[in-house]
């Protein structure tokens, strides 16, 4: 096989951090090639160089054996380089077609490109009608259609960000069925996932980066993904510790518990109780609900009274903070603009939820020493890599900003812990210690819900499990003993998807 692109020597320096330093690789035509790295590894700077957003302060590129040096996107559009972000930049007012055209240069007539997308994504096995509009879409359609206004572009690199990270995993399946298809037919295809069995199962080399530079280009299949981390982390991973848990009395009860979804998911009828030391799994796909309910048990979202109570005190009508005192502790999704405000520093940040848990705010005075201290504590308990507690959270790449959101509400002592999506985004060594941070709060005795769309983090982390579907909660089942194809049907409205009451 011949390379489709090769990188040589580049570096990349950002003030105190040199992002990139001499890396060189290539990808070959025809090949799923993953690139694999902790956060702050550098994949993010070396992919953005690849499209254009980013230009090296060394080394070169070449496309097709001729020298490549994209001074943006546009400029790598047109030399057959395409990007599907883990983001999707799609508008849910408007139709398949639509968005589509607005990624075109010089977009054909409606007619036409309706007629392109059918056909092509019919090709593919992705099938999209272009009349419907992305709100209606679920996650995996949003993301065929991603995919497809790149195909329409016939790149011969086309790099890939986290694309399963939404996915149930039968829509993931189409999408590797989909990607070993267009390698087959000669596209080269760049591959970024922190998921080490997923890129063992589908990627045929996968180049490492640690602390910016390459340790190695290797055959993934050949190496466990304990290996893989070890690679990535430059020591070997500790397997997480499940012991010291035994789950006893109700911490927290939820009964008829209703919204009205507005522009979100409408939940109906929710109904769970949770337990002391207990590790409840929800998975669902994107778009189900899960934020509305997190919302809704955090106090963001006004519920009604006799809904939920934290070990008997009805909390229904108490707002955020009331919660917060009282216990009841979340970590959104969201983690820059919801979970943490991108221009106030680390120190200011805790302020958000730990202020009164941590006496940061006494007499309706902020301590801001005392803000600093709980800051730093975050820091070295998490290992959140940052020149200190002073640094801004937009300043943190997203992995070390999520450990760093994480570990202030671990810390924070809660009764309860609702998290959703506890390691999105971070690399094989940090979602393991969150993993391990998520298993010892419980052995401590706190209840802890967490929802994800990471079925092996479910499968690793629960006692039992539900899926979330169209607002619904579907009755538990014990994790011990579920299949990935079990969950997956679960996932879809399948098995048991009725209103029912997790037994105390």
């Amino acid at each position: 096989m011949s390379n489709v692109f090769r990188a040589e020597g580049l570096g990349k320096t950002y003030p105190g951090v040199r992002a990139n330093d001499d890396v060189s690789f290539a990808v070959e035509a025809g090949e799923i090639h993953a690139l694999l790295g902790e956060n702050g590894a550098g994949k993010s700077t070396l992919v953005k160089m690849i499209y254009g957003l980013v230009r090296p302060d060394e080394g070169q590129m070449a496309l097709l054996g001729a020298p490549y040096a994209p001074h943006d996107p546009r400029a790598a559009r047109a030399a057959g380089v395409a990007m599907v972000f883990q983001h999707f930049s799609l508008f849910d007012a408007m139709t398949v077609a639509e968005n589509v055209a607005l990624g075109m240069e010089n977009p054909p007539p409606q007619p036409e490109l309706s007629r392109r997308i059918a056909d092509l994504s019919q090709g593919y096995g992705l099938p999209l009608n272009p009349a419907r509009r992305i709100a209606a879409l679920s996650a995996g359609e949003r993301q065929r259609v991603e995919i497809l206004r790149c195909l329409l572009q016939n790149p011969r690199l086309l790099i890939m960000d986290e694309p399963t990270s939404v996915l149930t995993p039968q829509e993931a399946e189409i999408l590797f069925a989909t990607l070993r298809q267009l390698a087959e037919a000669g596209t080269a295809i760049l591959y970024i996932s922190h998921k080490l069995e997923e890129i063992r199962s589908h990627c045929d080399r996968a180049t490492i980066l640690r602390q910016g530079k390459v340790v190695g280009t290797v055959d993934p299949r050949a190496h466990s993904a304990r290996e893989l981390a070890a690679m990535m982390v430059g020591a070997e991973m500790r397997l997480v510790d499940r012991s010291g848990r035994k789950p006893a009395a109700p911490v927290l009860q939820v009964r008829g518990l209703s919204t009205a979804g507005g522009e979100g998911v409408a939940l109906k009828e929710v109904a769970l109780t949770l337990r002391s030391g207990e590790i409840l799994g929800i998975g669902g796909v994107a778009g189900n609900g899960q934020e509305e309910l997190l919302s809704a048990l955090s106090g963001e979202t006004p519920t009604a009274p006799g809904t939920i109570a934290l070990e008997g005190r009805d909390l229904s009508r108490a707002g955020p903070e009331a919660r917060r005192r009282a216990g009841l502790l979340a970590a959104p999704e969201d983690r820059l603009g919801h979970a943490a405000v991108p221009e106030f520093s680390l120190a200011e940040n805790t302020l958000l939820t730990a202020g009164a848990r941590q006496n940061l705010i006494r007499r309706g005075l902020i301590d801001r020493k005392a803000a600093t201290d709980f800051a730093q504590q975050v820091i070295r308990a998490f290992d959140v890599r940052t020149p200190g507690p002073d640094t801004a959270a937009g300043a943190l790449s997203g992995g070390n900003l999520q450990k760093f959101v994480i570990g202030r509400e671990v810390l924070g002592r809660p009764r309860v812990l609702v998290v959703n999506q506890p390691t999105w985004g971070v690399d094989a060594g940090a979602a393991a210690a969150i993993r391990q941070a998520l298993l010892d709060l419980a052995a401590q005795g706190a209840g802890l819900i967490v929802i994800s769309q990471d079925l092996d983090e479910l499968l690793e982390l629960s006692d039992r499990f539900c899926a979330l579907n169209q607002g619904r909660l579907s009755a538990p089942r014990p994790t011990e003993g579920l299949t990935i194809e079990e969950i997956g049907l679960m996932l879809g409205g399948a098995h048991g998807m009725e209103v029912a009451h997790v037994p105390a």
